[in-house]
């Protein structure tokens, strides 16, 4: 082999370890609080002790993670597979779980299901800005704009309008096409 090959091929092994390990690595979504939650793959939980992704079965995360863990697989998209993490909560009925919930089964064109979910997350918690932010998109969704402002006034008395639930919240209102 000359040496023009052999750079060649030496590049193209280089690539294809560059491809496998950025395949191999967990995805980053943004989390509730704004940190980066990675994403395992499918039956692998992130567990954020040991920063890296585990066997979802066996698993002894506790719920807060598993929450965590689930929102940021529905925030990549993957809602179906958050849905399956929020099943696996020993206490599933918390306001950041069944708004979690609701957030996922939205996603997946089932809006008064995840208006329901809201609803119970509402009544755990109803200083939570984020449950009431979603809710509001879900009356977005239905054409409901009166509802949808009445929990942007609520998200006005926990948080004010500086907050993010508010801005996205009124900019759904203002744009609905968007939704």
């Amino acid at each position: 082999m000359n040496k023009a090959n052999s750079l060649s091929v030496t590049a193209a092994l280089f690539g294809a370890c560059l491809a496998v390990a950025a395949l191999s690595s967990p995805a980053y979504a943004a989390g509730e609080d704004n940190s980066a939650t990675p994403t395992c793959p499918k039956g692998e939980v992130w567990n954020p002790k040991t920063k890296k992704c585990v066997k979802q079965e066996g698993s002894l995360l506790p719920d807060s993670d598993l929450t965590t863990y689930a929102y940021a697989l529905a925030e990549a998209g993957r809602y179906e597979e958050a849905l399956a993490i929020l099943d696996t909560l020993k206490n599933p009925n918390t306001a950041i779980a069944l708004n979690y919930r609701g957030y996922a089964t939205r996603k997946l064109g089932r809006t008064d299901e995840g208006i329901g979910y809201y609803m119970k997350s509402v009544q755990l918690d109803p200083q939570y800005a984020k449950v009431r932010e979603y809710l509001g998109e879900a009356y977005v969704i239905k054409g409901h704009l009166d509802l949808a402002k009445d929990q942007l006034a609520k998200i006005r008395a926990i948080c004010g309008t500086d907050c993010e639930e508010y801005r996205d919240l009124a900019e759904a209102i203002e744009n609905p096409a968007k939704m």
